[in-house]
């Protein structure tokens, strides 16, 4: 080789070198990916499948997960948008459980409060029992659940999510009224199927990701997956081929927090764009028989635009409650409980304004109707007539108002606050104790924690924008209070 062609292989070697270096450059130095879920569920299965494609194949140096689970995943919404607001270096993993959960919680913040930067994935669900259940067709269990649909419990994830809403409509497409679903709610994949191996649940439904190796195991036997037809591999028939007309499928994605500019919000898709591409998320693919659903920035956001409809309707259709309020209807026994109670006043209050006299004389006939009695029917008009609107505690903060003022009114304070004392103690009592559905009004956000979270959060962003953009938000603040609610 002559010394004009070794100079020449030294200048090729040299470029290619850089190119290769600059090939590995990673885009990001960190990226921290928040899975707002407890570990062993979906989200958390899709973060750390992106922590080791986007680290191996050095589109970004390090990639740290974090878990924040509870409530749907609203709980970590909540957080990433209050304390990441502006930042570049974090991104939630989210998706349809979320929108379940936040239309399911009423939650104040939802995912109009973030930036969209893709949908990622698709994947079907399957319908599983424990190896020892007495089901083994699906057949088996439609029967059961016909005959009595209580006496089933289906374990999946978090309360109005893809789980759930895949149970009411299984139960609807067998003529099975989908209230009548004993759904039983998990923070996370691994703590439901904990549940299904137990035997603490007749039958679990969850992602396919998640369930098949207890199924490849045997550990479990799976009646049935939600796909349009069988997938290969997988010996398990589709709801359609069993009688059950239909297909469903739940979708996964990421956002990043509010605040952020253009450029980095580009930066951010590059990232996933890259990632996308490459052969290891495609081999995680077909691993975890995840279905490709790429779909990038403003086509995402739309997604999820119709997609929040789509879902409130589905999950009034089930008659979920979406919420912890309810109706007095719901309730049944609750106005005759309240009847009683203000008719056990009514007489109390004769008693005692008759004194010495005694029960006998306060209960003769010739006795007047008193003012105290008018008082207490007007308390029991305004709590029923207030409840379904303003919800339990107005109503019955107005109620013993009207009932302590009818004994004494000469402490209007001392009175109000114990009206309010006897209402929030008596939501609590048969709202959390006793799990009645009582309708919680305009106060619902207060009177949960998860739901008091997410108001932390968006008056935290409320109140770090500048004076100028503070007032043009209030308008985008209280429409996302009214899609939530």
């Amino acid at each position: 080789m002559s010394r004009l062609h070794r100079v020449l292989a030294s200048i090729l070697f040299c470029l290619s070198a850089c190119g290769v270096a600059a090939a590995q450059q990673p885009q990001l130095d960190q990226l921290r990916l928040i899975a707002p879920a407890a570990p062993g569920g979906g989200w958390d299965q899709t973060a750390r499948v992106m922590q080791q494609v986007l680290q191996r194949t050095g589109i970004v140096r390090t990639a740290p997960v974090e878990n924040i689970p509870g409530a749907a995943g609203t709980i970590g919404l909540a957080r990433f948008v209050g304390s990441e607001q502006g930042r570049d270096d974090a991104i939630l993993v989210s998706g349809l459980i979320m929108l379940g959960g936040i239309v399911m919680h009423r939650s104040p913040v939802t995912l109009h409060e973030v930036t969209p930067i893709a949908r990622l994935t698709g994947e079907y669900e399957a319908i599983v029992v424990p190896a020892n259940s007495p089901f083994r067709t699906l057949a088996d269990m439609i029967r059961a659940l016909k005959e009595r649909p209580e006496a089933l419990s289906w374990g999946g994830g978090s309360a109005g999510g893809s789980d759930q809403i895949l149970a009411g409509l299984v139960a609807g497409a067998v003529g099975v009224p989908p209230g009548r679903i004993n759904y039983v709610a998990f923070s996370g994949g691994g703590e439901s199927l904990s549940a299904i191996l137990g035997g603490q649940v007749t039958l679990g439904i969850n992602g396919l990701a998640e369930l098949e190796p207890q199924i490849q195991a045997g550990t479990v036997r799976a009646l049935a997956v939600s796909s349009a037809e069988r997938l290969p591999g997988l010996d398990v028939p589709t709801l359609r081929e069993q009688g059950v007309n239909l297909e469903f499928e739940n979708w996964r994605s990421v956002v990043a927090p509010p605040g952020i500019g253009a450029r980095e919000r580009q930066r951010l898709e590059s990232v996933i764009a890259a990632m996308v591409v490459t052969p290891e998320w495609r081999e995680a693919l077909a691993r975890y028989r995840w279905i490709d659903r790429y779909l990038p920035g403003e086509k995402f956001s739309q997604f999820v635009d119709g997609e929040e409809t789509r879902v409130r309707t589905t999950l009034q259709q089930l008659d979920t409650g979406q919420g912890s309020g309810g109706t007095l209807a719901s309730v049944g026994a609750y106005p005759t409980f309240v009847l009683t109670g203000l008719v056990i006043c009514a007489i109390a209050a004769l008693v005692v304004g008759r004194g010495a006299s005694g029960v006998a004389t306060a209960l003769r006939p010739r006795i007047e109707i008193s003012g105290t009695v008018w008082w207490i029917g007007l308390a029991l008009v305004v709590n029923l007539a207030m409840a379904e609107t303003v919800g339990f505690v107005t109503a019955s903060t107005a109620m013993f108002w009207l009932t302590a003022r009818a004994f004494d009114d000469r402490h209007p304070i001392r009175d109000v606050v114990f009206a309010v004392v006897m209402a929030v103690g008596a939501y609590l009592l048969f709202g959390r104790l006793l799990q009645l559905p009582l309708p919680a009004g305009p106060l619902e956000g207060w009177l949960h924690a998860d739901a008091r979270l997410c108001w932390g959060a968006q008056a935290s962003i409320w109140l770090t924008r500048p004076p100028a953009l503070r007032r043009a938000s209030v308008a985008e603040i209280t429409h996302t209070s009214e899609l939530a609610g």
